[in-house]
Order: C-alpha cells, then structure tokens, then sequence
C-alpha cells in the first residue's frame, strides 16, 4: 500500500455522502413540493355550515362571528 491510496479511499467516501446529500435534499424539496399542494387543510365530507358548528361549539368563534359566518354561508 502506497501513500496515496489511503487518500483515494477517502475521496471516494467524501463523494459517496455528498451524492447522499444530495438525493436527500432532492428529495426533500420534493416532498416539500407535493405536500404544499394540498393546502394544509384536511379533507372532509361535512359541510361547511357543520364545520362552523363545530368551531363555534369548541369556543374558537364567539355567537357574533358564528352568525354572521352562517348568514354568509347560506347567501
């Protein structure tokens, strides 16, 4: 073994990760993408003045805002 085959070693371990690296960040970019397309709201078969009475029932909305809300809803 010469000298310089202990740095070839170590050359060829460094691209290894950087390659790693790379598809990783690929990768996450990736599904960064696709998962922001969705919007972040979840899915669902109720109706929209049924979410609202759910909202209102767990205090996230006070009466005010429930009515005026529903009123929009039912235009």
């Amino acid at each position: 073994m010469y000298a310089g085959q202990g740095m070839t070693h170590m050359g060829g371990i460094s691209m290894m990760l950087g390659w790693v690296l790379v598809i990783g960040l690929v990768a996450v970019v990736i599904w960064l993408l696709v998962s922001g397309q969705r919007g972040g709201l979840p899915e669902t078969d109720e109706s929209p003045e049924v979410l609202l009475k759910r909202r209102y029932a767990r205090g996230e909305i006070d009466r005010e805002e429930y009515m005026r809300r529903l009123e929009d809803l039912r235009k």
